[in-house]
């Protein structure tokens, strides 16, 4: 890891992950754990599972997601989250806003210094 690298990682995950969370309800409900794996899957988006519940519940209080309960045959009832009209509008903003902020780092990326 590139020195101070896991701190910028740490800053990028905190103003994406929640638009990432409500991404991944956009194609209807999911169980909390299935959200944590597909987040934890490379280490990128999230490093543990440990954040992802009280998201959740920050998403819940602002009401951009909610949640029901539905009965497991493995065990206790499971709790499943799914967007609501104000979390696809809040997802819709983000998606406008985050392709020209994209953009506009990876052209400062790409920039190099007039050698001349």
């Amino acid at each position: 890891m590139i020195p101070g690298g896991e701190s910028i990682l740490s800053n990028l995950r905190r103003g994406a992950l929640e638009y990432c969370v409500l991404a991944l309800l956009r194609g209807g409900r999911r169980y909390g754990l299935d959200i944590a794996r597909t987040l934890t899957r490379d280490g990128v988006l999230m490093s543990g599972e440990g954040t992802l519940y009280p998201l959740l519940a920050r998403l819940r209080r602002a009401g951009l997601v909610e949640t029901s309960w539905q009965d497991s045959t493995t065990g206790p009832p499971r709790r499943y989250y799914s967007l609501t009209s104000d979390g696809e509008r809040a997802l819709d903003a983000f998606a406008r806003t985050w392709q020209p902020f994209r953009d506009a780092v990876d052209a400062a990326l790409e920039q190099r210094a007039d050698l001349t």
